[in-house]
């Protein structure tokens, strides 16, 4: 049996006697818990207490330890709503012979792009994106780098999952999104994701990139406009912000990752990314290289771009020379699209594909019915 991994809310486990061997009852054998974590309302059915979680900010679920964030400018926030829950949870699904992997929220932060937003990615317009930190501040850089080696010190954990390790950008709901006017494609969203922060002007700067927000935003305009349906930069210039932003990125990865490995050289470590080395969001780009594993969002109901995406990421994980875990992240929910019926099947081709790691998307908000289609995983 390849490994299977669910993942859960620190909430869904502290104060929930049953949890642990409930998620070892489904055949898992590790937990991606979140230890840093966004704004977000969530159910957890099956909690004794509680139902209904609203995470009024983005916070982490440990206790953060003052000394280290001193020199910091951005500091995390303690969930006052679930205090120490990451720590609770870790020791209780361990001690259900269950491996914890720190599931950990970098570059999407509401609370920290409200307080600062002149360290928030900034739009050609001038429009601060608050959710989303720019990964070229040399302050988000030091935060993030400071919460991924911070997390991985914490105890009862056996490795770390980053997400939003990289560009972020427009492309992500906010509270109450009005956005869905304009259907923007791929190339245009592109743009609405550029960063003009001062680091980032800077760096254009330092690449010889002139006068790239007013093409930016003139090209835009035609969109906005209604003149035209799409918005891409002139070809030379799209290759080399292209080039650009995927050495920032990996600039970026590379301090987080190092971090980490400063405070345990052995813990495993995956990035929440896509095969797609300009994406920005949840799951950024990252070029494999042998540094890190990753998990791929692959949906819960069969798709081609998602088994061929897995395929050519297995592909360069096996040429960058270092084995890596490779983790298909397979959405288990009914209710948010997941084909339950078709469940086992699609993670059979997935398993073909590469992966040689699942995370079931998510077991605290899944339904009775959801997971009685994971128990079927057993042996996948």
């Amino acid at each position: 049996m390849r490994a299977l991994g669910v993942n859960l809310y620190p909430w869904d486990v502290a104060g929930a006697p049953e949890c642990a061997d409930a998620i070892a009852d489904l055949g898992a054998d590790r937990v991606a818990l979140a230890a840093a974590y966004h704004t977000v309302r969530a159910l957890s059915p099956r909690h004794p207490s509680r139902k209904v979680v609203t995470a009024t900010h983005s916070a982490v679920y440990y206790r953060p330890e003052r000394a280290h964030w001193r020199d910091s400018l951005l500091k995390p926030a303690e969930a006052a709503w679930a205090p120490g829950s990451f720590t609770e949870g870790a020791r209780a699904l361990q001690a259900a012979g269950l491996k914890v992997y720190a599931w950990t929220i970098l570059a999407h932060n509401q609370r920290l792009g409200t307080m600062h937003p002149e360290h928030a990615v900034t739009n050609a317009f001038g429009d601060p994106y608050a959710w989303a930190l720019c990964i070229n501040s040399p302050e988000v850089r030091t935060y993030c780098a400071l919460l991924a080696a911070e997390v991985a010190g914490q105890p009862n954990i056996d490795g770390i999952e980053l997400e939003s390790c990289g560009w972020y950008g427009f492309d992500h709901l906010h509270a109450h999104d009005k956005t869905s006017g304009i259907a923007f494609d791929t190339a245009t969203r592109f743009l609405l994701n550029l960063c003009f922060c001062a680091a980032c002007t800077a760096s254009y700067t330092t690449a010889g990139i002139n006068g790239l927000r007013d093409v930016v935003r003139s090209v835009l305009a035609l969109v906005f406009r209604g003149a035209a349906e799409s918005a891409t930069l002139p070809p030379d210039l799209l290759e080399t912000v292209s080039a650009l932003r995927i050495n920032l990125a990996s600039r970026f990865q590379s301090e987080v990752v190092t971090a980490v490995r400063k405070v345990r050289a052995d813990l495993p470590i995956l990035l929440h990314t896509t095969p797609d080395a300009l994406a920005a969001g949840a799951n950024p780009g990252a070029v494999p290289d042998g540094r890190f594993g990753a998990v791929l969002q692959c949906g819960g109901a069969r798709s081609d771009a998602a088994a061929v995406g897995l395929q050519v990421y297995a592909e360069a994980l096996t040429k960058a020379g270092m084995p890596q875990p490779l983790a298909a992240s397979v959405n288990i929910v009914g209710g948010m699209g997941c084909d339950r019926a078709g469940l086992a099947e699609w993670v059979d081709e997935l398993r073909t594909a590469g992966a040689d790691e699942l995370r079931l998307y998510h077991a605290g908000i899944a339904s009775a019915a959801d997971l009685a289609a994971v128990r079927a995983l057993r042996n996948w």
